[in-house]
């Protein structure tokens, strides 16, 4: 019993702080983007400065797992400086990954958060095609009809986006939208290719981590030359940064590393739980922050939402068994039969 109550403490653990890290993150950069006071930050340099933390989490968390100084270099010599064919092959999630990151700022400076963390969901439709097609992995019905489910939620939704009275910057939510739009056909790409590297090898997840890393610091670190080269030697790199902008950093490197260490110690509906309550945390907060009017279009979408979600993370059934079992008893018929 006693180790029954641990694991379920250590469950909702991790689904109270997946939810907390998804609703703050985008609460955070929303209110950064928007209403904060002061001088308006350059989003590509956060970008780039998440991803050098990443990187140093990533060597942090390797280096607890080689145990040894020495067994650290061997890692790194072999996986990273002698294995340059692994490093081209991470650097395209890195790539995706990093143009992910930078839509989810431009869509939060032109959605409400509460609005984008609805529309964000459709990674899961993205992610499960993706599936299908680079893993070769088969949905259910339920977890198609869910996937349409979704899609109808999210139309609701974006039909007749609900309003912050509070953000006074101009806004246009169909850039907002198409940012989201490629921010997710990235995320389920990437997902579904570092799923398909991870599962080709049996390397560590925290060196094929500095890996992708590793790359994305140079792509976005010329992500920054090219979009605000001259605003940045003009203004410095850390123009504009404020505590609240640190703590969106802090928020983007930890919440993705912490995720991809806790999942597997939760199962998909505690997943589908954590996506709707950040879902109803954001809305609370957009409410509160930015002064958004719930429409019922909006309250019907994000309920349609919710209920995919937590439908499409239902186990399937397994068929398998249920087709041994009939065989078995019409075996036994047969030989009662006889």
């Amino acid at each position: 019993m006693a180790a029954e109550n641990v694991s379920v403490v250590f469950k909702v653990y991790c689904l109270t702080v997946m939810t907390l890290v998804a609703a703050t993150y985008t609460v955070a950069l929303r209110y950064t983007r928007t209403i904060s006071s002061g001088d308006l930050y350059f989003s590509t340099t956060a970008v780039s400065i998440t991803e050098v933390i990443k990187l140093i989490l990533s060597l942090g968390m390797l280096t607890k797992e080689t145990g040894s100084p020495v067994r650290l270099k061997n890692a790194l010599v072999q996986h990273i400086f002698c294995s340059p064919k692994e490093l081209l092959k991470l650097s395209v999630p890195s790539v995706v990954y990093a143009v992910q990151n930078n839509m989810a700022f431009l869509a939060l400076s032109n959605l409400d958060a509460a609005v984008y963390q609805v529309t964000y969901q459709l990674k899961i439709p993205c992610t499960a095609l993706c599936t299908v097609l680079m893993l070769n992995r088969s949905l259910s019905r339920l977890q198609w009809f869910s996937v349409f489910m979704l899609c109808g939620g999210v139309t609701l939704v974006q039909w007749k986006p609900a309003e912050a009275t509070k953000v006074q910057i101009e806004q246009n939510p169909f850039v907002g939208f198409m940012a989201i739009a490629i921010a997710v056909l990235c995320s389920g790409f990437a997902g579904v290719y570092f799923e398909k590297v991870l599962k080709s090898s049996d390397t560590s997840l925290w060196v094929r981590n500095i890996q992708m890393y590793l790359s994305g610091i140079v792509v976005t670190l010329i992500g920054v030359y090219a979009n605000d080269g001259d605003n940045v030697m003009e203004k410095g790199f850390f123009f504009g940064y404020t505590p609240w902008v640190c703590f969106v950093v802090f928020l983007a490197s930890v919440g993705g590393l912490y995720t991809s260490v806790v999942v597997k110690y939760t199962d998909n509906i505690m997943k589908g739980f954590s996506a709707a309550a950040a879902i109803v945390l954001s809305t609370v907060a957009s409410v509160l922050l930015f002064g958004l009017q719930i429409t019922i279009s909006f309250a019907s979408g994000a309920l349609l939402v919710c209920v995919s979600i937590y439908l499409y993370g239902l186990p399937k059934q397994d068929t398998s068994q249920l087709s041994r079992k009939d065989t078995d008893t019409e075996s036994k018929q047969k030989t009662i039969t006889v």
